[in-house]
């Protein structure tokens, strides 16, 4: 036996606030209806899911990791209803995973472009930075850097990563960068993802690459674009990410960093036809090719 989704519901709400009064407030039921309808769900499971602590309730055990497990389940069946009401005359629906840098410093500006389009598409995003299952989450694109390994998943091909150089112009000037060995005495600011883009850049200029182990990490793009703009020092970051303080001035580029192997992808969950996802994946394609992350390559 199967419980009904008011039950379900029920439980969620109790399990959330970790009360009955809040959760019967929260779906404008009686606090009796609650404690029936979440007693019903312990009959049909057969174990406690709630015990008596102080003037309220405490999940058990078993309790938690159903409301776990639950929570992802409504979650993804309140995404399947969304996308069947946008599949009707309204429009159409869209779920994207998107790396959160990657989706507010390059692909939130651009789409607009796709809207044109598509104009009746609505977004919904997802942030992700690792390879999950595409289905059972009910993600119709992910945007994945790396190699093109995900299991399940097809693979469009965007463009390699372009890593540039950057320092404030002030910095650059004073810094007098015409003469390689001049990179020694720059303050250097370190990306933990990208932790070796500095020795690698030394070795290039056949300078001792020890020292360019030295100064400032981050674990953050946007807090190393930042420090870089205020002249804590130069940085090596992916260029699609300062496009538009390469174009405007804010920040120069110089040199010409080992760009690495890794590339980015959209990838699609194998074996589903979707012509709206497909589209969506040709349009990223062709944008990545004229944006910076393939001038920088190229250049």
């Amino acid at each position: 036996m199967l419980p009904s989704l008011a039950v379900l519901r029920s439980f969620e709400a109790a399990a959330k606030h970790q009360s009955f009064t809040a959760a019967a407030d929260d779906l404008r039921i009686s606090q009796a209806a609650i404690s029936r309808q979440v007693r019903e769900l312990e009959e049909i499971i057969g174990c406690q899911l709630f015990r008596k602590e102080g003037r309220g309730v405490a999940l058990t055990a078993a309790g938690a990791a159903l409301a776990e497990e639950l929570h992802v389940g409504l979650d993804r069946l309140r995404d399947t209803i969304r996308k069947a009401q946008g599949a009707g005359e309204a429009g159409q629906t869209l779920t994207v995973a998107v790396l959160p840098t990657f989706s507010s410093r390059w692909l939130a500006r651009r789409l607009p472009e796709f809207r044109a389009l598509y104009p009746n598409v609505q977004f919904t995003f997802k942030s992700r930075t690792e390879p999950f299952d595409l289905i059972s989450d009910g993600v119709d694109v992910a945007i994945h850097f790396g190699a093109p390994d995900w299991i399940g998943g097809n693979h469009v091909t965007l463009c390699p990563e372009a890593l540039v150089a950057i320092a404030a112009p002030r910095l650059v000037e004073e810094a007098g960068l015409d003469d390689a060995t001049a990179y020694v005495d720059l303050p250097l600011l370190h990306l933990a993802s990208r932790r070796k883009a500095w020795p690698a850049f030394f070795e290039q200029l056949r300078l001792d690459p020890v020292a360019a182990y030295q100064g400032d990490l981050f674990d953050q793009f946007s807090t190393i674009i930042s420090s870089t703009i205020a002249g804590l020092g130069a940085s090596i970051v992916p260029a699609y990410l300062v496009e538009a303080e390469l174009a405007q001035g804010t920040l120069v580029a110089f040199g010409k960093p080992d760009p690495g192997n890794g590339k980015y992808y959209a990838v699609t969950p194998s074996g589903l036809a979707n012509p709206l996802a497909s589209s969506f994946c040709n349009w990223i394609a062709h944008a990545a090719r004229q944006s910076a992350l393939s001038r920088h390559i190229a250049a």
